[in-house]
């Protein structure tokens, strides 16, 4: 699959590692202890450390590049790049709430040849590979069509575009954005964005090739095409609906500044 690597081996392998090591400590204030800060400045958990280590350990025997949120990027030249979050939504799970998974992309040059994320609660392992579909155990997902007036979104935001919410039906907030592409793509979901300026490459890599290979229309803020820069550290926003419609509502809203 995808050249010289077993991508969709790899990741599921690397993942179910990770589940054993850190579901121990789920939902224990261990697994929450700041243990310093990330390379974008932003607070380090003990598990996002934990896990981190495992997957780099993991992956580096495959002589390829590696960008993950808490190290930043390791460079060996390669043309491959591994885009990792250990733990994405790792606030979830010191916390205890069963919303959280690990998400890995993989890069040919800029070009994403795959994408899966674990979700370590439900089991669920979710791939996109460009060109040939999104899948959820090995089974093909497709968004679902939206019914107008009824859209469930989920929606990030400091203040911005809050008419939205008078537009739609249902807003959620799930606090793992991976995890929320992953039900954009399966149609547990009709909209995921975060306009916030917050999100990484590292956050949403993988939920990107799912969602798009599934269906979804994935934007910037302007309705322009999602560009992904291969780094820890750039912040963007973002917008993942699977109806044309939907997409066109959120940016008017966004355009009134409200």
């Amino acid at each position: 699959m995808n050249g010289e690597f077993e991508w969709n081996e790899i990741a599921f392998d690397v993942a179910k590692d990770v589940e054993k090591v850190v579901m121990p400590i789920f939902g224990t204030p261990k697994a929450g202890e700041n243990i310093g800060k990330n390379v974008s400045g932003d607070v380090t958990k003990y598990v996002d450390k934990v896990a981190e280590n495992l997957v780099i350990e993991r992956l580096k025997p495959l002589g390829i590049n590696i960008v993950s949120e808490e190290i930043g990027n390791i460079d060996v030249g390669s043309d491959y790049t591994a885009v990792i979050d250990p733990i994405d939504g790792s606030y979830n799970f010191a916390a205890g709430i069963p919303i959280f998974a690990f998400s890995l992309a993989v890069f040919k040059k800029k070009a994403p040849v795959y994408g899966a994320i674990y979700e370590f609660v439900t089991g669920n392992f979710y791939e996109g590979i460009p060109g040939e579909g999104a899948f959820m155990n090995g089974r093909p997902i497709h968004v679902k069509k939206v019914e107008h007036g009824k859209e469930a979104i989920s929606f990030y935001t400091r203040g911005r575009c809050t008419g939205l919410i008078k537009k739609v039906k249902r807003v959620r907030v799930l606090g793992a954005i991976a995890v929320e592409l992953t039900y954009l793509a399966k149609g547990a979901l009709d909209g995921v964005l975060d306009i916030r300026n917050y999100v990484r490459t590292t956050d949403i890599a993988a939920g990107v090739v799912i969602a798009k290979e599934a269906g979804a229309m994935v934007t910037d803020e302007r309705g322009k095409e999602l560009r992904l820069n291969l780094n820890a550290t750039d912040q963007t926003n973002i917008i993942a609906v699977n109806d044309s419609r939907l997409l066109d509502l959120i940016l008017r809203e966004i355009g009134r500044g409200e």
